[in-house]
């Protein structure tokens, strides 16, 4: 598991052991108890901690506000 912290939010990144290139974001400061993403490489290769970033960057610029939760 690794943390990162991203303007003021705390993701936990879990690798997939049995899934290279698989990992679970988990949003621990977000609003909504359990809620965050997965992503997956099709290259089956290890991110680095700037491709979690960037990740988290993108997940986080759709969520909605007032609600918490990606905009529909």
């Amino acid at each position: 598991m690794q943390r990162c912290e991203i303007d003021g939010e705390v993701f936990e990144v879990v690798a997939r052991p049995r899934h290279p290139g698989v990992y679970d974001y988990n949003w621990t400061s977000g609003p909504n108890p359990q809620y965050g993403f997965t992503s997956a490489r099709s290259d089956r290769s290890s991110s680095t901690t700037a491709e979690h970033e960037a990740a988290i960057r993108g997940f986080l610029a759709e969520i909605d506000p007032e609600t918490g939760y990606l905009a529909d």
